[in-house]
């Protein structure tokens, strides 16, 4: 009888670290990161709130994206990183399994976006200059200017030598009331600025909508 005791604790303890690797192994997300290529780009899906809705009720194009953040893959000897300006960090080469640990605690799945064939050879180029971006603040007026970049503005900027996105007149009006939205208003008065409307600026939707790149898939 004795004897049983012992066993019946290493049952129970193998039980548990069972119990406990299978919900390990459910908790943790996969991506499927091999179809990523040097130059692709990872757009984010927007949330209905705060900041992240703001930006998405301003920017929705044709298409009907609904992004709020965007970044650039660069593959390097057998690492993948992602060359983005983000609130936390600035412009910064983070690695892709944090910028994804980062990017989907709300759920939406990461698109991929890929220049279409006839536009890859701008890859090297602005793989190039975006790591010539990095390390400058984050730009949290949204507002351009050529010491801090919000990551629409970096990505452009990128490949701006190859014209593969373009600047346009941004716009804070709320398509359903046709007023400035009310957060951007409280947004810039709190900043003790003007709405920007009509500057030039980029969005990540405005950026998705291009017609040289394609969506290949989704992590």
């Amino acid at each position: 009888m004795s004897g049983l005791l012992p066993m019946r604790k290493i049952l129970k303890s193998n039980f548990l670290s069972c119990i406990f690797a299978l919900f390990f192994l459910i908790s943790c997300k996969t991506y499927n990161t091999s179809i990523l290529e040097n130059g692709d780009l990872l757009f984010v899906p927007s949330v209905d709130s705060g900041l992240s809705g703001a930006i998405n009720n301003v920017t929705q194009t044709e298409k009907k994206t609904s992004y709020d953040h965007i970044g650039i893959v660069k593959k390097e000897d057998h690492h993948i990183y992602v060359l983005h300006a983000a609130p936390k960090g600035g412009s910064q080469k983070q690695k892709l399994d944090s910028f994804l640990k980062d990017q989907t605690k709300s759920g939406p799945k990461i698109d991929v976006y890929r220049l279409k064939p006839e536009f890859r050879s701008a890859v090297p180029n602005a793989v190039t200059k975006a790591e010539t971006l990095l390390g400058r603040p984050y730009n949290f007026n949204y507002i351009l200017d050529e010491k801090s970049y919000y990551c629409s503005d970096f990505v452009e900027r990128a490949f701006r030598d190859h014209q593969i996105f373009h600047l346009e007149p941004m716009t804070f009006i709320d398509p359903k009331t046709k007023e400035t939205n009310v957060f951007w208003e409280k947004f810039y008065k709190d900043k003790k600025l003007k709405v920007p409307e009509g500057e030039p600026g980029c969005n990540p939707n405005g950026l998705a909508n291009s017609n040289k790149i394609d969506k290949i898939g989704e992590l």
